[in-house]
């Protein structure tokens, strides 16, 4: 069984779908969709789509800091630069920095 939140559980194996929520969407306990098999519409969880994957046993399927630090840079480069001001400066050090923690010395 997963704890989805707020009394809310389902069996692991039952678990096919988890979707996160983004937007105005999100908040007061609405973290993810979960779709069940055998129930017609998804239910909404309180926990993130990362724990239930965690409780599923599903830590390899989980993105790990590397990803989610690639992701934050790219997202930031870009929104500097639909701002006009990009720090090139600052994105070195952090791209240098995020293929450093990646790549294995020989």
């Amino acid at each position: 069984m997963v704890a989805l939140g707020f009394g809310k559980f389902a069996r692991a194996d039952r678990i096919f779908a988890l979707e996160r929520i983004i937007g105005e969407e999100r908040g007061d306990g609405r973290r993810t969709r979960v779709w069940i098999d055998g129930v017609a519409d998804p239910l909404i969880a309180s926990r993130t789509e990362v724990t239930i994957l965690r409780h599923m046993g599903q830590d390899s399927a989980i993105a790990g800091p590397d990803l989610d630090e690639a992701l934050d840079l790219a997202a930031r480069l870009a929104a500097a630069a639909e701002a006009g001001r990009v720090d090139l400066s600052d994105l070195g050090r952090r791209a240098r920095h995020l293929l450093a923690s990646t790549t294995e010395s020989a």
